[in-house]
């Protein structure tokens, strides 16, 4: 079925839409303008939402809002967003009723005519999935980039040509319920992640998974042969495997050699590319997302054009960002790292003395993992939110803890900066990279970033 047979069918269907989000506002308007009868749920009120209800109601949708805004879910066709439990009791209860329940991405990916890239992990999704749009830009592909980042591309179905690539992040909460894969699937690494949401570690892993189950045998799927639970979903590729390591020389994918150049292995050749000094981005963790583009692309996209989006690229905003250097200090914004293992990967990075920032909101994944990093990286561990009482205990418990770093406990991000400020010197980085997500405070890491910005400018 092409897009234009898709929206002749969805003509006087009711469909309702959960969540007045970045992917379902636009989709509100096309489905509207295709002559469907649109609902739109969400949990907040009309005055937390503000004009857009007005604008939405304008346009011919139907809102139902408030807390039991899926109390009365009567349409044949659900769109849940992204963000929004696959398990949710409601949703249950409208497939058992036999309405069909999907996602923007879902239909997305039934109705694309382009080559489809699809990056997913628990860390480096963004950095990844922006570097693979960049060089098959530079290769001077046409390219649309959506998913997690970008904007929502069910929309711009009719924008699209065959002869097009599509790039788009997804996270768990999209994958799990996906029943098609991407031409090229890239997997950066799988570590605990969004416990807080996911049944449990099991069901998170299976939803990483469905990248990889649904391909067929003409896809490509790269995994990262560095971790452990990506090189498990070896097992179920179906077409081209290649790999990606730091760690050893590999025969199919790109390496990292002990003297730093990066390589791509491939059909019998392995090409030297550049060294790593060459990427504009620091840390280990983005050599490690270089090595996963170059393999998604390898093929589509010449030397010279990885070459040079590794020089040019100075990286995605909130991840490893430099703010400012003040009297020899600089000050990062990592509000990206809503994990212990994106944290970990921040301070790898980083070779001068380091002022840590932490802890947000609760996401029930342990924090002991990154302690020896703090003991080894961090002069003073700065600490608010909601779980800074668990990472003090985490630091303070571990055997090797005798005092240093120094932990002090503070108020919010404005108080943090200034107290990283008046205890930093000349030489030293100070970096926000929380372990915990925003949500405490903040709705979303860019607002957090955004803000601890706005306070270190003031400094």
């Amino acid at each position: 079925m092409d897009f234009k047979q898709f929206f002749e069918q969805m003509r006087g269907k009711r469909i309702a839409l959960c969540g007045i989000g970045v992917s379902n506002t636009p989709l509100v308007m096309s489905f509207l303008s295709q002559g469907a009868k649109v609902t739109v749920c969400d949990r907040r009120n009309r005055e937390q939402i503000g004009d857009l209800a007005d604008e939405l109601e304008s346009a011919g949708a139907k809102l139902c809002l408030g807390e039991h805004y899926l109390d009365h879910l009567e349409a044949e066709i659900i769109f849940r967003t992204p963000g929004m439990s696959f398990h949710l009791p409601e949703l249950e209860a409208a497939r058992k009723k036999g309405i069909a329940v999907t996602s923007e991405m879902e239909v997305f990916f039934d109705l694309c005519p382009a080559t489809i890239f699809a990056v997913t992990g628990s860390d480096g999704k963004t950095t990844t999935t922006t570097l693979i749009a960049k060089m098959l830009e530079a290769e001077g592909k046409t390219v649309h980039v959506g998913g997690n980042i970008g904007t929502p591309l069910l929309p711009r179905i009719a924008e699209i040509k065959p002869e097009d690539f599509v790039v788009v992040e997804l996270s768990s909460f999209q994958l799990i319920s996906m029943r098609k894969g991407p031409d090229v699937a890239v997997v950066t690494n799988v570590a605990p992640n969004h416990l807080d949401i996911h049944k449990d570690m099991d069901e998170y892993v299976a939803a990483k998974k469905n990248i990889v189950l649904h391909q067929n045998a003409f896809s490509r799927t790269v995994l990262n042969r560095d971790n452990e639970i990506t090189e498990s979903f070896r097992e179920d590729v179906r077409g081209q495997s290649l790999g990606f390591s730091m760690e050893r020389k590999l025969h199919n994918g790109a390496w990292l050699d002990e003297n730093g150049l990066l390589h791509m292995a491939y059909r019998g050749m392995d090409v030297p590319i550049l060294h790593r000094d060459e990427i504009a981005v620091i840390g280990d963790h983005n050599v490690a997302n270089y090595l996963a583009a170059i393999t998604a692309v390898w093929g589509y996209v010449g030397v010279d054009s990885i070459c040079r989006v590794a020089r040019e690229f100075k990286g995605v905003e909130h991840r490893i960002e430099l703010i400012r250097e003040l009297d020899g200090v600089k000050y990062y914004n990592d509000s990206i790292a809503s994990s212990p293992t994106r944290t970990i990967a921040g301070l790898k990075a980083f070779r001068s003395p380091v002022i840590l920032i932490a802890g947000g909101y609760d996401k029930h994944i342990p924090f002991e993992p990154m302690v020896p990093y703090i003991l080894d990286k961090v002069k003073m561990l700065i600490l608010c939110g909601a779980t800074a009482d668990k990472i003090e205990a985490c630091v303070r418990n571990h055997p090797d803890y005798h005092g240093k770093p120094e932990i002090v406990r503070v108020q919010d991000l404005k108080e943090a900066a200034q107290t990283a400020r008046k205890n930093a010197t000349a030489g030293d980085v100070v970096t926000l990279s929380p372990a915990c997500a925003s949500f405490d405070a903040f709705p979303n890491f860019a607002a957090r970033g955004n803000y601890f910005k706005e306070v270190v400018e003031a400094l």
